[in-house]
């Protein structure tokens, strides 16, 4: 059993602090802009937009994830606090308004310069693992989204929550919907399904919705919102609505590929 004690400030000099969660969105989103256009962008045309796209991209990420935090689970306590929305220094962000608001810019960008958007999409899908990796490392520095009490041999105590011995829930998803899940995106990468616009954006959703909703049955629900509908949280009820998204894209596309 382990003791998490890590301090989430990773660098201060004086009142200013930089956090370990903010570092996790840098270098994640650094390493995915450079792998893209290293390894998965042959196109020097395509490369030449991707810079740009990148910063669509953040802005998606930003903007939808804080979004998805207000909307999704807090919306009553920003209903009555609607500063606290643009307070984003202070915690709250959901990775399915991130994916959002990614899903959103793109189709802008692609728009702009007449390009299909599930050819950028399936770019940030392969590589989007490694920001999920280095982010839910991050959760588990903060001691935030940690799950049941267990008495695992892996178990840990966070002890800026409590004395108890609890699922490392974060480093579950960390290396499901992380590592695991960049592993297969690049077995089918191999097996030619990048050439099919859309078909690994199906497969990232699908796989990552599954992940998700099995790991969240070892995560402790948000607070203020608990379970829902058949004793489910709100990430698991989400990631049901991608996952049946994900399918039909995925069977929708795949008949394309067969019929060329």
């Amino acid at each position: 059993m382990f003791i998490n004690n890590i301090d989430p400030v990773a660098i201060q000099f004086s009142s200013i602090e930089i956090r370990w969660y903010s570092l996790a969105y840098i270098v994640g989103i650094l390493l995915g802009w450079i792998l893209s256009k290293q390894i998965f962008i042959s196109s020097r045309e395509l490369k030449y937009k991707f810079d740009d796209y990148v910063t669509y991209l953040i802005i998606g990420i930003i903007i939808g994830g804080r979004l998805g935090y207000v909307f999704f689970y807090n919306f009553t306590y920003y209903y009555n606090n609607f500063i606290d929305i643009f307070k984003i220094w202070q915690g709250g962000m959901s990775f399915h308004g991130g994916l959002l608001g990614v899903i959103i810019v793109s189709i802008w960008f692609a728009k702009k310069n007449n390009d299909n958007p599930f050819i950028y999409l399936d770019i940030v899908s392969i590589v989007a693992p490694i920001g999920i990796f280095f982010g839910r490392v991050a959760n588990f520095i903060n001691s935030e989204l940690y799950g049941f009490e267990t008495n695992l041999p892996w178990a840990v105590k966070f002890v800026r929550v409590d004395n108890l011995f609890r699922h490392p829930s974060q480093l579950y998803e960390a290396l499901f919907e992380g590592l695991v899940l960049f592993t297969i995106l690049l077995y089918f990468r191999k097996k030619g399904f990048l050439k099919t616009p859309g078909l690994i954006s199906a497969l990232f959703l699908f796989f990552y919705s599954t992940f998700r909703f099995i790991l969240e049955f070892y995560r402790v629900p948000d607070e203020q919102i608990g379970y829902l509908f058949f004793n489910l949280s709100m990430g698991q009820i989400i990631s049901i609505v991608f996952l049946l998204t994900g399918t039909y894209l995925f069977i929708n596309k795949y008949e394309k590929k067969r019929d060329t």
